[in-house]
């Protein structure tokens, strides 16, 4: 080997030796106690070393033959110290790093009075005992044999020992960054809860209520969570909406905006129901606010509706058999288009189907669906009128819920990116199960989306205020405020999209 290379392995070698002490001395000054794997331990490891070892290697030097001044020295080393290297291999794989490190350094310690012991006793014997001698091997067997029951006996013991190390140890404090030796420092505890034991902490909730005293003799565990905005003029489909929901053990949250709570006290199930009152807020300041997935994180669906919708043709128990044999995570049932108001031809219900994930219509420029879209509003996308989400999905979707844009326009294209996989596959419209959208317009009265669309272009284009007369129709105020709201979203999703450079968009423009 040239000399150049063996010089550099040399200083190679040489590092890795003084890095690896650097290492084990850092590690040691991080535990709480110098011998920080216990007593017993640490005596067990040394005697493994000093004494089990040498008697191991005692035997296999015999069983092969071996005897004389070849037999002693092998005996020799089997008594050095341990090698630093196993502390390395056993913090990378998390083997017991604590117990490697005292054997490592105290043996270390040891080794010199127990090599010379074991020296003077061999070359003390050797005169003695010639191997040929039948003397010699009389008492070699009998080292032999001594040396065999000790081996046993530890052997045995080890498991006390090492109960007793499992029972005691709380593990090692992490190395640098790492954490494999400890079980305290590797588990994921929520923020906030670290001065807390583990087993009082509780990270969810539900929306249960409870009785002030007693226990209910049944715990009555929903599955299903259903939530809708709610004014009084709406009070009658509503009232058929709750009732069929309560009657399929959904949990049932109102959301009302107008603030007429106590006008729904008549109604057989209102104290069976959660009410929630802000005044002139949407279903999304709502569930932003009182629906954190983990407040819901019992719930397997979340129901979230408008209140402009019949239901005599939807069975919730139905419903939420199709989703999960169909493996919908987010999906909405279908429109009967002959008494609905449908803006989206992907939401119409197709006779003779149970769902569909996407729809065709002819139009040029890019403008139609057929059977090579795949992108909303061709497939993969549903309204925002009745979502239902699952838990996975509602968690990624309430973050994506902008606090401060109330409309949530926009959110619906982007919806496909929190399907928990492929959206063409698990965003879809349930057609065997569906409602009637009477479409009567909430929070104001009724105004033509294209007047609110002509507000925005003039705003765009620099032109002067719209007509004061426009905007005291309420209507055409919260149209305007949910076109800026689109504007605003969609520019906050490229802006994001663009700095985060650790994201990679799963669906590309070219595939939207």
């Amino acid at each position: 080997m040239p000399e150049i290379v063996d010089d550099s392995i040399q200083i190679l070698s040489r590092a890795g030796i003084g890095t690896a002490m650097f290492n084990i001395g850092i590690f040691m000054a991080m535990q709480r106690k110098v011998i920080s794997c216990g007593m017993k331990i640490a005596i067990l490891g040394l005697v493994l070393r000093f004494i089990v070892g040498p008697a191991l290697t005692t035997l296999g030097a015999l069983a092969v033959g071996l005897h004389g001044e070849v037999l002693q020295i092998m005996i020799i080393q089997a008594a050095l110290p341990q090698s630093i290297t196993t502390f390395i291999f056993a913090k990378e794989y998390g083997l017991h790093a604590d117990v490697l490190s005292t054997v490592v350094v105290f043996g270390t310690l040891v080794s010199l009075p127990v090599t010379v012991a074991y020296c003077a006793a061999l070359l003390h014997l050797r005169p003695l005992y010639p191997l040929q001698d039948q003397r010699s091997r009389s008492w070699m067997g009998n080292f032999l044999a001594a040396a065999s029951l000790l081996f046993l006996g530890l052997f045995l013991g080890s498991a006390f020992f090492a109960s007793d190390y499992r029972e005691t140890n709380t593990g090692t404090s992490h190395f640098f960054s790492s954490s494999k030796d400890d079980p305290c420092q590797s588990k994921c505890r929520p923020s906030g809860s670290e001065a807390l034991p583990e087993g009082i902490v509780v990270t969810n909730s539900n929306l249960e209520m409870r009785p002030l005293w007693g226990f209910p003799e049944k715990n009555y565990s929903r599955s299903y969570l259903f939530g809708v905005a709610v004014g009084i003029k709406q009070k009658d489909l509503v009232d058929e909406m709750v009732t069929m929901f309560l009657r399929s053990n959904f949990t049932v949250m109102l959301f009302h905006y107008d603030g007429m709570v106590d006008d729904w006290k008549d109604l057989e199930w209102s104290e069976r129901v959660i009410h929630v009152s802000a005044s002139s807020q949407t279903k999304w300041w709502f569930a932003k606010r009182f629906l954190h997935p983990d407040i819901v994180a019992d719930y397997d669906y979340i129901f979230l509706w408008d209140e402009d919708l019949g239901v005599e043709y939807f069975l919730p128990d139905r419903y939420i058999s199709i989703i999960r044999e169909e493996g919908l995570e987010i999906s909405q049932p279908a429109l009967d288009i002959g008494k609905s108001e449908v803006h989206h031809l992907i939401t119409a219900r197709v006779r003779r189907s149970t769902v569909h994930r996407r729809t065709y219509k002819l139009g040029g420029a890019g403008r139609g669906c057929d059977s090579n879209s795949t992108g909303p509003p061709c497939a993969g996308w549903i309204e925002m009128m009745a979502p239902v989400f699952s838990r996975a999905a509602w968690r990624c979707v309430w973050y994506m819920i902008q606090n401060d844009l109330i409309h949530a326009w926009g959110l619906d294209i982007l919806l496909g990116y929190c399907a928990q996989g492929d959206r063409l596959r698990n965003v879809g419209i349930v057609d065997a199960e569906y409602i009637i959208h009477y479409n009567q317009p909430t929070l104001g009265g009724r105004s033509p989306d294209k007047l609110a669309k002509d507000l925005i272009e003039r705003n765009s284009l620099g032109h002067a205020a719209p007509p004061t007369s426009w905007m005291n129709d309420p209507r055409i105020r919260v149209r305007y405020q949910s076109y800026a709201e689109l504007d605003m979203f969609n520019k906050r999703w490229k802006k994001a999209a663009e700095e985060d450079k650790c994201w990679t968009d799963p669906y590309p423009p070219s595939a939207k």
